[in-house]
């Protein structure tokens, strides 16, 4: 399969089961997406396996920042749980004259979604999720961001139910996007 098959065959995927792949099956994946773009070489970004318990602890803090009542609190404290592995996609912004802090947010979105891409040709369900929560003090505690890093979210990852397969998709209008200077 050719990589722009690949790409047009990706989808996310919401709803996982209990597999996933290990530490040393990603450490491939990641030095792979690694090659993204990467204005100055900076290497702005780093990512954060959380499994097992680690999740619940991240299901408590998105509670604690929701400030939700009890039942809203058990359903957002249980969002981790969807996925068996959660890698959170941490920008880790350095200062440099040359190199914006939004180039390097965009850098480090660029290796979360190639990572994304190689984790589903792999065979893996992912899914890019993040939300109001994401940055708040709770979450941010949890992980260990230090003052120059921001989260961008979490990729949701584990096998892929028998019954999912990708469906087609409407072509996209790409006349409407792409135009010439």
């Amino acid at each position: 399969m050719s990589l722009l098959d690949a790409v047009r065959r990706r989808r996310s995927q919401p709803i996982v089961t209990a597999e996933a792949p290990s530490h040393d099956e990603l450490l491939p994946l990641v030095t792979a997406a690694a090659c993204a773009a990467d204005h100055g070489a900076l290497t702005p970004w780093r990512l954060i396996e959380l499994r097992g318990d680690a999740r619940a602890r991240l299901g408590t803090a998105l509670a604690e920042a929701s400030r939700a009542e009890a039942g809203d609190a058990t359903k957002i404290a249980a969002k981790p749980m969807r996925a068996p592995l959660l890698i959170a996609v941490v920008v880790t912004v350095q200062p440099n004259p040359k190199i914006a802090d939004w180039e390097q947010e965009a850098g480090a979105a660029g290796v979360a979604h190639m990572l994304s891409l190689l984790l589903d040709d792999a065979g893996w369900g992912v899914m890019w999720r993040s939300g109001q929560l994401t940055r708040s003090q709770p979450v941010r505690v949890l992980h260990g961001l230090a003052d120059n890093e921001q989260l961008l979210g979490w990729l949701y990852v584990g096998g892929r139910p028998e019954r999912e397969k990708p469906g087609e998709r409407a072509v996209f209008p790409a006349e409407r996007y792409l135009s010439v200077l």
